[in-house]
């Protein structure tokens, strides 16, 4: 039975792997300021950057939706893998032996699902390159020097063959110790007659690989002729691969997509190895499925949706072509980027015409020149005689409905315009009329989903400010931050949590009840019991990561790593604004304590013993004495 992992272990692996470097690999970050990064959420939509990184505390939060934690909390919830996988994945990438309480340790049964399942589809990619260079595997590499493929772009884009055998690779993977069940779910193998056999047999082998770079699946292409089996063959849904959620070569394409935000899809294997190999690395495919919206989500991740962004599909010129380009349409409005079509000559694809023309040819063909929107409208337009009013009046219908997606305004009123040129409608304000008017019909019918996206709050916290909180794990009411005591509260929850040398060892002798938002309160007791703000002298990130782990609940972490990361309003931040914070929220306290006081008194009149009067008398006077002193002294006076 696997032990846990010793909790030394785990820091040094959480100390060991920057989290900036982990996040980077699924989308791009780039400066917020205050030593922050800023990037696109990759666990909700969104239009603008809320997301924030610090790599100074190893922290990340989304002010949208309010993620947040550390780098094992980011692998964990992005991969879906348990504590134990995401540490065990951590301390690979960092060259850490993790050391196992209760018990010895045994890989084939410590490790999680998805990291055997990781493993077994590297040892399978290693035994499918080996496989290449062997005789069998002459008709792959010729399959490969037809279309312009040498031995070492072969190697870089890790291409293999798979024996012809019923069982080679089974063979192999069950004496690198993985079990049938393994091999099965992996869908490496297969169930045959007499137990698991090869689910690829007799083909050349394309590794897919997640955006952090591990193999998920593989791509095969038939070779023969005796091959009853589709041209291509892909690897089946299994717990690591969503053919919706992968694409080819985005992890070596991934870097050049966020540095020129720009990504062009091509259609295959070779396509991407073509363009690739011509200068494009830029370039990524879909795996056996249509360009959906998960793909659109990963490459909104990389290009940030900045005004320079640019997608261009490259599809053949044939009917199939056209509609996928079609297809790209509809989703167009899920890019913030501006998406081009390019058709080769000839409708030839990339790796056709790197052939026939040279690598000069890809590099020009990708060049945005059409622009998605054109092409599809005039796909439309092409199907109706135009010669005709009626074959007039049937395009603009099925083209406007089309451009009455586009959710811009000023957007859809250029496109309509257009529209109008391409059916030949001289007057152009009856089409921009005919487009506004389907738009609003399908807002109506449908509900106005950009008032919905307004009532759940913009997903970018202004400066010093952050969503409300109404979450069912605080009591009483919700953050008000119109409120100068909430905002006070707020900033020096902030500098416990991000610098505690300004506010120790003074915070660590304030109360639960000096902070009237039950939410702050909350964090305020995180702190307490992480052994208070002093134990982020030593240590910040330690000491961040015991106040997580004293929260009762996600609602109270996500709160935690969202004042942990979030900037302050000040610009100068010192010990003078420290003081600042710790007065108001103190001063306050006492100011509330005075009226609580007083306001007893009132009520009880003339019925209070005289004991308990002189008492509460003495009380009040002895708090004005240090409200006194803490407005003429400041901090001086805590």
């Amino acid at each position: 039975m696997a032990g846990r992992i010793n909790d030394d272990d785990v820091k040094a692996v959480r100390d060991a792997v920057p989290i900036d470097s982990v996040v980077s690999e699924y989308l791009q970050l780039r400066n917020a300021g205050g030593g922050n990064l800023k990037g696109l959420c990759p666990f909700h939509d969104e239009k603008s950057p809320s997301f924030q990184v610090s790599p100074g505390k190893g922290l990340f939060h989304c002010f949208g939706c309010q993620e947040g934690g550390d780098t094992i909390a980011f692998v964990m919830k992005i991969d879906h893998l348990s504590f134990s996988e995401t540490v065990e994945r951590l301390a690979a990438k960092a060259g850490i032996t993790l050391r196992y309480e209760e018990g010895g340790y045994n890989p084939s049964h410590q490790r999680g699902e998805r990291i055997r399942l990781i493993e077994a589809h590297q040892a399978a990619a290693e035994f499918y390159v080996r496989a290449l260079e062997s005789p069998e595997a002459e008709i792959g590499r010729k399959f490969l020097a037809e279309r312009g493929f040498d031995q070492d772009a072969a190697t870089h884009f890790r291409v293999g063959y798979s024996p012809a055998g019923w069982d080679h690779l089974t063979r192999y993977l069950r004496g690198k110790g993985f079990s049938d069940k393994e091999l099965i779910t992996s869908g490496l193998s297969q169930d045959g007659r007499r137990g698991p056999i090869d689910r690829f047999r007799g083909r050349l082998m394309w590794p897919i690989s997640d955006t952090a770079g591990e193999i998920v699946g593989f791509g095969a292409r038939k070779l023969r002729d005796d091959d009853n089996g589709p041209k291509y063959l892909n690897t089946p849904e299994t717990p690591i691969y969503k053919k919706s959620q992968v694409l080819y070569g985005i992890d070596l394409a991934k870097k050049d997509i966020a540095k020129a935000s720009r990504a062009v899809v091509v259609e295959g294997y070779t396509d991407v190895m073509a363009c690739h190999l011509a200068g494009v690395t830029t370039a990524i495919a879909t795996c056996g499925t249509a360009f959906g919206n998960d793909h659109i989500k990963i490459l909104r991740r990389l290009l940030m949706d900045n005004g320079s962004a640019r997608v261009i599909f490259t599809f053949d010129g044939d009917s199939a072509g056209q509609k996928a380009a079609l297809r790209a349409f509809e989703d167009d409005q899920k890019f913030a980027a501006e998406t081009y079509i390019a058709i080769a000559p000839d409708g030839m694809d990339p790796c056709d015409l790197r052939l026939a023309k040279g690598d000069d040819s890809v590099r020009d063909l990708v060049e945005p020149r059409t622009p998605l929107f054109e092409f599809a409208l005039r796909q439309i337009v092409g199907r109706y005689d135009l010669e005709t009013p009626a074959g007039r009046a049937a395009a603009l219908d099925e083209a406007a409905a089309v451009v009455a997606k586009i959710k811009t305004s000023s957007v859809q009123r250029e496109v309509a315009v257009q529209l109008a040129g391409f059916v030949g409608i001289l007057d152009q304000e009856f089409v921009v009329h005919r487009v506004a008017q389907l738009a609003r019909w399908a807002r109506d019918k449908g509900g106005d989903n950009a008032e919905r996206g307004a009532r759940r709050g913009g997903p970018q916290a202004p400066r010093g400010a952050a969503p409300q909180h109404t979450a069912p794990g605080f009591s009483g009411p919700a953050l008000n931050l119109r409120s100068p005591a909430h905002r006070t509260e707020r900033e020096l929850l902030k500098l416990a949590l991000q610098k505690p040398a300004l506010v120790s060892p003074a915070f660590d002798a304030y109360g639960l009840d000096e902070f009237t938002a039950p939410p702050y309160a909350a964090v305020r007791r995180c702190i307490e019991e992480a052994g208070g703000a002093e134990q982020g002298l030593a240590d910040n990130r330690e000491y961040l990561v015991a106040v997580m782990d004293a929260a009762p609940d996600n609602t109270v972490r996500s709160l935690v790593t969202e004042l942990a990361v979030e900037v302050f309003i000040g610009k100068t931040i010192d010990e003078t604004y420290a003081g600042m914070q710790l007065v108001h929220v103190r001063l306050r306290a006492v100011d509330r304590r005075i009226n609580d006081v007083q306001g007893s008194l009132a009520r009880l009149g003339s019925h209070v013993a005289p004991q308990d009067l002189a008492a509460a008398q003495n009380e009040v006077w002895v708090l004005q004495q240090y409200a006194q002193s803490l407005r003429a002294h400041g901090a001086a006076a805590l």
